[in-house]
């Protein structure tokens, strides 16, 4: 635009140095200047424009113009300069209302609100005042003749008064959404670390700084001597992630942080560190690098910030102390069950370099037992510590109170590897401790099954081992897992056949006295015949029942039946034969055995001095103080007590002279054998004979054993020589036969 060359004397107003401003201070360090943009087309403007506002400072801080001569390279300007704070806008530049299209621009397109535009003018009819400022929001409109020095400054200093208070509530608008928007992403997180991470990220976002930052936490308050340590950090302080605050090679920042953790409060000169009000048992606080000083409503989008987050802190405490719950074990703090099955499933495990092993700790119930728990517990905290010094790669769980799991590569998890953590003795508690382990593995690579399966696979291997010997190490395969799937479907059928109620049944085989072969009494069996119509031996299911804990309900079906068959036996006239019962180490341990026992008596109308309950030797030894208590309970009802398979297990004359049995039984192994070597046979009668017991053998199944037998002075027996197991109807048929 054409402008007459008097509006730019040397005396005009716009271009005064009006003495009665004071000059600015000099500081140091230069504030950040306030972006002032002059739009015209007339370059003398531009100049006149920059002498007025020459060492002019508002709200003490600098002026920095920069220069557009057309409405199209003014948009530019503004495009680029984010913080630009006024406009001088010339309104005819190339066409008559370029100056209001710049304006409609720069609030439409590029959404500039906060930005204060002034109307500069030299021909004042151009734009009407009213409409102009009430349509284009124009923060002030002039005639260039106006704009004096004084009039300029004013001018500027309402509108950056304004352009202030608008990027601030800009700012603090932006921010709040922020923080919901930054609350809502790290609610997603879970984790201590990851969610300080992404505080870290989020709080240089809301500051508008680069994520160069750390998270530090506090141990309790009440933890004496626990040292602050990074848990998150951004940017070049990634390497001191978990390390102690101490290691910190920046006095500024470790201090900051130290004093910020101490004093629980936020610090924000000459360092930013934020505090975290988070519950007492963990302090939180935050350092962030910032290149200047903090912008206007910063600090108090801050603590809005801080709240926000504490309360994201404790929410992650919180689902770290149930994790740990979940995935830890209380005591050892090394993972559980739970940690194991996840590692067991993890994609990047490679099962064909893999061995899964099972340790169950030798005899540690007694070490409970005998030295207490305390004791024990320091032994399993040793066991641990020395897994990990000599694992350190592997996983470690603990699955049970002795049990632990090590997974990790073959060559480290392998039998001689586990067995040296055991080569040298534990110091526990002051006292050198030696421990043994039984240990059960299976190589993931030759399996196809994954998770609980392969922990299935190792316990059936630990199981095999446990059966060898103790402190042995048994690998599993194809054969040991077909076992014990043959053990489950048993298992399964077992209890389908208890729940049935008609599977079971009770047989009856007769013994003789050797020395006439008349009938002396019956033995009560115990059989099961499937759905199928399969017998199945008492030895492949009673250990299963004892197992399962059905031994005793089964336990309890043999005494009434069997002191019923002895109602009905008697009935039928044989009122002088015993009954006897076998009784396992379950049932001897059940506090209701003997009022079972009396009211199967009772319910029969039996007498006790009829019926004979055979308990093993073995037994017997296990716990003598229980034997021999319950022989004093049973007779009170004149029930008589025979020990049986004597001499295959623990043998030993003390148990015998301790308990008050009235009758002793050989076994059929021995019986088998007494034609080449008779000398167990002929030791057992002997032994029962001295100690006033009668003498009953088992399993004889020809006249030469039975003779032999008879010649060491046995006194009864029982086996296929004189009749098999038999049901009712067969037994009284046989008894009938003997007795004539």
């Amino acid at each position: 635009m054409q402008h007459d060359e008097s509006s730019f004397s040397a005396d005009d107003e716009l271009i005064a140095i009006e003495e009665d401003i004071p000059a600015s201070p000099s500081d140091t360090e230069a504030p950040e200047p306030w972006q002032v943009l002059i739009v015209d087309d007339d370059e003398d403007v531009h100049r006149a424009t920059e002498l007025a506002l020459r060492g002019m400072l508002v709200e003490d801080r600098p002026i920095r113009l920069l220069h557009a001569h057309t409405g199209e390279a003014a948009l530019l300007q503004v495009a680029q300069h984010e913080d630009l704070a006024v406009m001088l806008l010339d309104v005819v530049m190339e066409s008559d209302n370029a100056g209001l299209q710049v304006v409609r621009k720069v609030r439409e397109s590029l959404k500039r609100s906060a930005l204060r535009i002034i109307l500069r003018t030299g021909q004042p009819g151009y734009a009407p005042e009213l409409e102009t400022v009430r349509n284009y929001d124009i923060n002030d409109y002039r005639t260039k003749s106006e704009l004096t020095r004084v009039r300029l400054f004013t001018s500027l200093t309402a509108s950056i008064r304004v352009y202030r208070q608008m990027r601030t509530h800009e700012r603090i608008r932006q921010g709040l959404e922020s923080i919901v928007r930054a609350s809502t992403e790290l609610s997603k997180l879970q984790g201590m670390q990851r969610f300080a991470e992404g505080v870290v990220d989020q709080l240089c976002a809301l500051l508008g700084v680069r994520a160069e930052g750390l998270v530090c936490a506090q141990g309790s308050l009440s933890s004496v001597g626990e040292p602050a340590r990074v848990i998150a950090a951004a940017g070049r302080f990634r390497k001191y992630v978990l390390q102690p605050l101490a290691a910190l090679d920046t006095a500024v920042i470790r201090d900051a942080l130290m004093r910020c953790l101490d004093e629980q409060r936020s610090l924000f000169a000459p360092a930013l560190a934020i505090y975290f009000p988070t519950p007492a048992e963990r302090r939180l606080a935050a350092y962030v690098e910032l290149s200047g000083p903090l912008r206007e409503g910063d600090r108090h989008l801050l603590e809005v910030f801080c709240s926000s987050m504490a309360v994201g802190f404790e929410n992650v405490l919180l689902y770290d102390r149930l994790i740990d719950q979940a995935y830890l074990d209380p005591l050892l703090r090394i993972p559980n069950l739970n940690r194991l099955l996840e590692h067991l499933a993890d994609p990047a495990l490679e099962p064909a370099s893999s061995t899964l092993a099972l340790l169950d700790i030798d005899d540690f119930s007694a070490i409970n037992d005998t030295l207490g728990h305390e004791f024990g517990d320091a032994a399993l905290k040793a066991i641990v510590a020395r897994a990990q010094a000599v694992l350190p790669e592997c996983h470690l769980a603990r699955l049970g109170s002795d049990l632990f799991a090590v997974l990790g590569h073959s060559r480290m998890v392998k039998p001689d590897t586990l067995q040296q953590l055991f080569t040298e003795s534990f110091d526990v508690a002051g006292q050198r401790v030696r421990l043994s382990a039984t240990i059960g593995l299976v190589q993931l690579g030759t399996r196809d099954c994954y998770g609980p399966a392969l922990l299935k696979d190792a316990h059936v291997a630990l199981k095999q081992a446990k059966l060898h010997h103790r402190g042995t190490a048994v690998y599993f395969s194809a054969a040991l897992g077909q076992d014990a799937r043959a053990r489950m479907h048993l298992l399964r059928e077992l209890r389908e056949a208890f729940d049935a109620h008609d599977r079971f049944f009770v047989v009856y085989q007769p013994k003789v006295h050797l020395a006439n072969g008349r009938p002396s009494g019956v033995e009560a069996l115990l059989r099961w015949r499937t759905a199928n119509g399969e017998l199945i031996a008492p030895d492949r299911f009673i250990p299963l029942a004892e197992q399962s804990g059905l031994m005793i309900a089964l336990g309890a079906f043999v005494l009434r039946n069997a002191c019923q068959q002895l109602r009905r036996l008697r009935d039928a006239g044989h009122d002088a034969l015993t009954m006897a019962i076998n009784v396992s180490h379950v049932q001897l341990r059940d506090p209701d055995f003997m009022m079972l026992l009396k009211a199967s008596l009772d319910e029969a109308g039996v007498p006790g001095s009829q019926v004979e309950l055979e308990i093993t030797e073995s037994m017997a030894a296990e716990d003598l103080e229980l034997v021999r208590g319950l022989l004093a309970a049973l007779k009170t009802l004149g029930v008589r007590v025979a020990i049986d398979d004597f001499g295959t297990g623990f043998s030993s004359l003390s148990v015998l002279r301790h308990l008050d049995a009235q009758r002793l039984k050989i076994d059929r192994s021995f019986v088998t054998e007494m034609l080449q070597d008779n000398s167990i046979a002929r030791m057992v009668i002997s032994l029962g004979h001295t100690q006033r017991m009668a003498v009953t053998a088992e399993g004889i199944e020809t006249e030469a054993q039975r003779d032999a037998l008879l010649a060491l002075g046995c006194d009864e027996g029982q086996g296929w020589l004189y009749a098999r197991p038999l049901e009712e109807a067969a037994l009284l048929a046989w008894l009938a036969n003997a007795s004539a």
